[in-house]
């Protein structure tokens, strides 16, 4: 019975560990389009991402993803007509757990239009992108690369535009917990995060 039981507990804890470690460039690796499905509080949001020109990136935000370190966040910016941000905070605003910094892929030619969804970095600091990802609710050009380094592009949505407007639409204002001047009143959460199945040829 004692055997049982530690061989179970290493089982488990060797699937813990495995979790953990989940890289993005194994799921789904051949795969150029994979496909992913925000549920939200107020509704899901389907997004086609490009791996073709955001390799780097679509990688880094499948492994958050598969390793469910988007479920139960916060959406923690709202700007209507410019922005929605997310992929940050937990629910109890506790910071996620970053990983490295990625490099950044602005240059891949994929613009900050109107519904597609870009990596969050600091300001002055280019390749700082981790975790944090927001939906462009316009056609962003001053985000995109020109003198200095944009933000990086590398999906778009393609169900569930109309959720985002809703998120847009929100009131918001200054939260204690977070610092910022743009959070949505009423908490809007990221119940999960789902890879969809590759779509056979």
């Amino acid at each position: 019975m004692i055997r049982i039981t530690l061989l179970l507990l290493t089982i488990f804890v060797s699937f813990q560990v495995l979790a953990i470690n989940i890289k993005g460039q194994y799921i789904q690796p051949n795969n150029l389009s994979p496909k992913v499905r925000i549920e939200t509080s107020m509704g899901h949001v389907v997004v086609k991402l490009d791996r073709f020109r955001a390799k780097i990136t679509v990688n880094n935000f499948l492994g958050y993803v598969a390793r469910g370190q988007y479920d139960k966040t916060l959406v923690h910016r709202v700007e209507t007509g410019y922005l929605i941000q997310a992929g940050g905070f937990m629910t109890n605003y506790t910071e996620i757990e970053p990983d490295t910094p990625i490099f950044n892929e602005s240059g891949n030619g994929l613009k900050n239009k109107d519904g597609t969804i870009a990596m969050a970095k600091q300001l002055n600091d280019a390749h700082s992108a981790t975790n944090q990802f927001f939906f462009n609710l316009n056609d962003n050009d001053n985000l995109d690369p020109g003198k200095s380094w944009g933000y990086a592009v590398f999906g778009e949505v393609i169900e569930g535009y109309d959720v985002l407007e809703a998120i847009s639409d929100v009131e918001v204002g200054y939260s204690e917990q977070l610092g910022y001047p743009t959070v949505p009143k009423k908490m809007i959460t990221i119940i999960r995060v789902v890879i969809l199945d590759e779509e056979k040829a």
